[in-house]
């Protein structure tokens, strides 16, 4: 309860001042002439106006209000390292105990996550951002209610404002004052690089401490993996850059990391490590087409190949039938002689892929140039075959030194009847394909094909059969190549539209990029992907029985997940990702890395705990900082204006806040006594100037 006088007027303050101007004139005239009972009168008119002025007592009900400390724990990754986690808990059930003690105050404590950026950007900016989650806590606490705000974390922060809360804030550090701890820092490393092509990284390696001016720097190694497979180390001094090189095997992303050997009584090794993604891409594939004699679907391939923009396309096409051979040398039967030596000595293995198109023998090309080809498939080439009815007659390329590397096998019958292409059941499974667009309720309702080529299959997989459930798509892998036959000279019919058409395009591209090594389209392939707090795992094989993965943390924690098998040949998991840093899944023979965050979390760039960030905040807030290693500090309320941090103890503001509940008002002069008062001076007045 609080009393107080106020003035609610009865009339407006500017009639107030001009009737007490007047008033204070006149009885100032009557105080020159000497007018008896200008004393009274003036008493009368100072009742008056005091009457006017209507001065009463206000009388408030007041609640007291709480005020508000704030207790903010950093329960990031930089936390877990040695025995920070246990001084944490510790240090909030001390804090705790000292803050109930005082009736007047409300305690909130709130944890603080390390940041994530996720895959969609959604989540919170990376780092330690304390004063964030301070900010959200006191979201709907007015200003004038706020005590002050505790930090327990191990000083390293990230999100520190250009404007500072108006409440004192203190530090309570974990961890300890030296500290000693390496870490790798990459310097420069790219965002792309051509497949094939060699890339550089640049990093160094840092300790605590820096070396002092002629002591020998220690050497460090560092191992370089790929895509989690080691491919080189190296040797180098503390404190100084290096580069490290490597050849981008494959289209996509390429997932590098460098890893320092630990130091010995260095605090973790979690900062040893950097990731870097470098996304491969191919500088303009280049593409053989060698056409043995024009047909209908020669111009179906060169248009799907020109469609492309990142494909060169060479286009060989024999137009002289052997009936007219006449032993004309080449040059005398062009305006410009085709380069074949070139193409198929020179430059053959410069093609990314080479495809024979219902390709006939003849004297065009000798035997030692389909055998460079064959051994240009071994050394990693690419070749698919799209056959006719030449290939199984005695002018095949399976009788020549190509034929060795074929997976199916001419039996010499040439099959002409209506069919529908289908994919077999591995083929479903396959990528290349798998999934392909189907209209049907009962399967692919493609459009029918006429022809076929009689074969049976030595190696290789079938992915799509044909007539009488005769091959009709082999692919094959020959040593480091890769090699495919089509049976058939009619998917150009697909491109026309026959009979509604089918997946023609989707299903050559998916051919040539499955050819080409697309790390995409591989048949046993592991992939993760976290986005969202989520590990996404799927696993693409062939064998229809999945098999478990194990899932390792950044922290190290390994678990083993099983995976649930789909119709298309993919297996597929999902498990929480708490952590920030890199996860590994592998599967026994393939090892994957998904990164939850950022690859190189800010987080985890320096574990070192430290107060040269807190203490700038504390010294402008009136806070202090205080090393939990030294013991835990004495917590204390001060008034407004007060000090509130100290040697060995810190400080709450008090504030003494209140809400009003309740008001009264009561009359300071009432009415009856205005007029008995004015009358009663009035009547004076009248008296001592009659007598």
């Amino acid at each position: 309860m609080s009393d107080a006088v106020s003035l609610a007027p009865l009339v407006p303050w500017p009639i107030i001042a001009v009737l007490g101007v007047a008033a204070a004139l006149l009885l100032a005239f009557a105080a020159v002439r000497n007018v008896r009972g200008t004393a009274f009168r003036t008493i009368a008119i100072a009742v008056l106006v005091l009457a006017l002025l209507n001065p009463r007592v206000v009388r408030e009900e007041r609640e007291p209000q709480s005020d508000v400390a704030v207790v903010v724990v950093d329960d990031s990754a930089s936390q877990a390292v040695g025995a920070r986690r246990r001084q944490t808990a510790e240090a909030v059930d001390a804090v705790r105990k000292a803050l109930d003690r005082f009736d007047d105050l409300e305690i909130r404590v709130i944890q603080a996550h390390g940041g994530v950026t996720g895959n969609d950007g959604n989540e919170s900016e990376e780092g330690t951002r304390l004063f964030a989650a301070l900010g959200r806590a006191v979201a709907d606490v007015p200003r004038q209610r706020l005590a002050g705000a505790v930090l327990i974390t191990d000083g390293q922060v990230h999100d520190i404002p250009e404007t500072l809360p108006p409440i004192p804030v203190h530090g309570l550090l974990t961890g300890g004052r030296e500290e000693m701890d390496r870490r790798l820092i990459i310097e420069k490393a790219p965002g792309y690089g051509i497949v094939g092509k060699e890339v550089g990284i640049v990093y160094r390696v840092e300790e605590r401490e820096p070396v002092a001016a002629g002591k020998r720097r220690d050497m460090v190694k560092v191992v370089l993996r790929v895509d989690g497979k080691a491919a080189g180390s190296a040797l180098v001094p503390v404190g100084r850059k290096d580069r490290i090189s490597f050849t981008l095997e494959h289209a996509g992303p390429t997932v590098l990391e460098l890893e320092a050997a630990p130091a010995e009584g260095e605090l973790s090794t979690l900062n040893n490590r950097s990731v870097v993604a470098v996304n491969g891409v191919r500088d303009r594939l280049r593409v053989l087409l060698v056409s043995g004699q024009p047909h209908a679907g020669e111009r179906a391939w060169r248009n799907l190949l020109k469609s492309d923009p990142s494909v060169d396309l060479v286009h060989f096409t024999i137009l002289r039938p052997p009936e007219k051979d006449d032993f004309t040398p080449l040059k005398e039967l062009s305006l410009i002689v085709f380069p074949v030596q070139e193409l198929f000595e020179t430059k053959l293995h410069e093609f990314d892929l080479i495809v024979f198109d219902r390709y006939v023998v003849r004297d065009v090309l000798p035997p030692s140039y389909l055998r460079n080809v064959g051994d240009y498939l071994r050394k990693g080439g690419a070749i698919l075959l799209a056959v006719g009815p030449e290939f199984a007659g005695v002018r095949s390329l399976y009788q020549t030194a190509l034929g060795q590397v074929m997976p199916a096998v001419p039996t010499g019958r040439v099959l002409e009847k209506g069919y529908r292409p289908a994919p077999t059941e591995v083929g479903q499974r396959h990528p290349v394909t798998a999934a392909l667009d189907t209209n049907g309720a009962d399967g692919p309702a493609w459009g029918r094909w006429f022809r076929q080529v009689e074969a049976g299959t030595r190696s290789g997989t079938v992915l799509m059969r044909g007539l009488d459930n005769l091959p009709l798509l082999v692919l094959d892998r020959v040593e480091k190549g890769r090699i495919a036959q089509l049976m058939s000279d009619h998917i150009w019919l697909w491109a026309r539209g026959y009979e509604g058409g089918g997946p023609q395009a989707e299903l050559m591209r998916r051919l040539a990029h499955w050819l080409m090594k697309e790390p995409d389209l591989e048949e046993e392939g592991l992939t993760a992907e976290v986005r969202d707090g989520r590990l996404s795992i799927e696993r693409r094989s062939l064998n229809p029985d999945p098999v478990p993965v194990t899932v390792t943390a950044p922290s190290g924690k390994a678990q083993t997940v099983d995976l649930k098998t789909g119709g298309d040949g993919i297996a597929r998991a999902v498990v929480a990702a708490v952590e920030t840093g890199l996860y590994r899944v592998g599967d026994g023979t393939q090892a994957v890395l998904a990164a939850s965050g950022a690859l190189n979390p800010l987080e985890l760039s320096d574990l070192r705990a430290t107060a040269d960030i807190l203490a700038p905040v504390a010294e402008a807030t009136g806070g202090g900082v205080a090393w939990l290693a030294d013991g835990m500090p004495d917590i204390r309320r001060t008034r407004t204006g007060r000090q509130t941090a100290g040697r060995g103890w810190i400080g709450l503001r008090r504030n003494e806040t209140y809400i009003v509940t309740g008001v009264a008002e009561v009359p300071l002069v009432p009415g009856f006594l205005v007029l008995a008062l004015a009358l009663g001076a009035l009547m004076l007045a009248w008296y001592r100037e009659g007598r």
